[in-house]
């Protein structure tokens, strides 16, 4: 007698603690620690550096508990692929796994693993820019893109060992590095005050100057703050990732709101008392050239190591040690929460018919190996390709686009399903949803106009879905 070997599923292994902890992780990498002195270099001024920070935070949150509504609606692995695909159509879903694979989060995978190999550097010097390890003349390879490749080899492995193991990882660093975090706050703001910082920084507080001496004011201001905020929209994004694991979430109804509601307001606070610890250990304003770290000030900290200058004062040449430990275990933790999410979403893709169709199978461990195998690699030849700079301005400006478009879905599955079960509705629905809505479209507008080198391109990656959308389905019927 034959026996018909049953399919593997998806194990209900996530609690509200694994999930908070994977919303936190994939948060919190090395951004924090580097993106405000470009940012300061575009305001130059404390008061509109903070506000970068807050509606940063709002945005998030907003979106954040928005999605909320359709995770407890649709709790399927996949989530943001899901959302989409029901609320408009397939196609719509598509385009979002499409610029997923090839940017969104390869290309995030790409850039912490990048950022992770290159602060190792500070601990180990080999691992180096300058350390090229073969060179064919239009082709280099560097020690720091070879570690970038190993950590996501590593990592990759791990999960393809099973949801417990990718959780276990997950847990581990995102406990240490929010630990270590909430010590950097706390340091910061009790003993690494600097009187003549703070006195310089309330002169400059609301006065934005660019990095060209032009003073802001009008809609130069809201360009700049738009501009700006690249870099904490990248450093506070991947909370939606939670939504990706849903099918792995035990009681996703209840819990996937709540991690999503816990995990980016914790990381939010964080991130807005850091950058008040910046203005309170360094001058906004400093001198590119200048020989000690206070005269170079939070604009021109030392390759942007914004978090090693802010401790210098308190650690002297330690704190470079200290924070290249920190963040090279905060981004390794984050690649973790990114590498384990996103293979659930090409998985969901194939098992519609839209991805390989090995990928929408799970291994003897009940995880999606091939997701994770071809993630893997993709990602490891971004890191061949792009500086971390490039590839974050890349994936921002399509999050947003695919940001909006969600959350403009829950009004219309409210009409679409008035009667389906919402165990959590969006909070302050219309009201939050429709002013994150538009704030996101100006932010993008003015990335359009001010940043068009990498914001069109990442517009026609999204496009270029299209065709690709109806080729598939074509060799599909076959």
């Amino acid at each position: 007698m034959k026996v018909t070997e049953q399919p593997h599923l998806f194990k209900k292994s996530l609690t509200l603690i694994d999930s908070t902890a994977i919303v936190i992780g994939s948060m919190i990498g090395s951004g924090i620690f580097i993106v405000s002195a470009d940012m300061s270099r575009i305001l130059g001024s404390p008061g509109w550096l903070l506000v970068a920070w807050i509606v940063t935070g709002i945005l998030t949150l907003a979106a954040a508990l928005s999605y909320g509504e359709l995770a407890s609606m649709m709790p399927k692995a996949g989530g943001q692929y899901v959302y989409l695909r029901e609320a408009y159509n397939p196609l719509s879903g598509f385009l979002y796994g499409w610029t997923l694979f090839l940017v969104i989060q390869t290309g995030t995978i790409a850039a912490v693993g990048m950022a992770f190999a290159k602060f190792m550097g500070v601990l180990f010097p080999w691992f180096s820019e300058q350390h090229v390890l073969f060179d064919l003349g239009f082709f280099k390879v560097n020690s720091v893109q070879f570690l970038s490749i190993v950590s996501i080899a590593l990592l990759t492995w791990n999960n393809m060992r099973g949801i417990s193991a990718g959780k276990w990882v997950q847990n581990i660093f995102t406990f240490l590095k929010v630990f270590v975090l909430i010590g950097f706050v706390v340091l910061g703001l009790l003993l690494a005050r600097n009187t003549d910082a703070i006195a310089i920084n309330h002169i400059n507080f609301w006065n934005p100057v660019s990095s060209t001496g032009t003073s802001l004011a009008g809609w130069a201001l809201i360009a700049a703050i738009g501009t700006a905020m690249v870099g904490s929209l990248f450093s506070a994004d991947a909370w939606n990732n939670i939504t990706f694991t849903a099918g792995e979430v035990i009681n996703p109804k209840k819990n996937i709101p709540l991690s999503l509601f816990l995990g980016t307001g914790l990381v939010i606070i964080l991130y807005i008392f850091a950058n008040i610890v910046y203005l309170q250990t360094l001058p906004l304003r400093g001198m590119p050239d200048a020989a000690s770290v206070f005269e170079r000030g939070i604009q021109y900290a030392t390759n942007d190591r914004l978090g090693t200058a802010a401790m210098s004062g308190l650690f002297g040449e330690s704190a470079a040690i200290f924070m290249a430990v920190f963040i090279v275990i905060s981004t390794f933790g984050c690649n973790n929460g990114l590498i384990l999410a996103g293979a659930r979403v090409y998985y969901a893709m194939a098992k519609d018919g839209l991805f390989f169709r090995n990928v929408g199978k799970l291994n003897g461990k009940d995880v999606p190996a091939n997701g994770l195998m071809i993630q893997g690699v993709w990602a490891s030849l971004l890191c061949l390709t792009g500086r971390y700079s490039d590839l974050l301005d890349y994936v921002i400006f399509a999050v947003l686009i695919f940001y909006v478009l969600t959350i403009a879905g829950i009004f219309i599955l409210r009409r679409k399903r008035p009667d389906a079960e919402r165990p959590y509705k969006a909070f302050g629905y219309p009201v939050v949803p429709a002013l994150y809505i538009i704030i996101a479209i100006l932010i993008m507008i003015i990335l359009l106009i001010y940043k068009p080198d990498y914001t069109w391109p990442g517009l026609i990656i999204v496009v270029l879905g299209i065709p690709v959308f109806y080729l598939w389905k074509k060799y599909q019927k076959i």
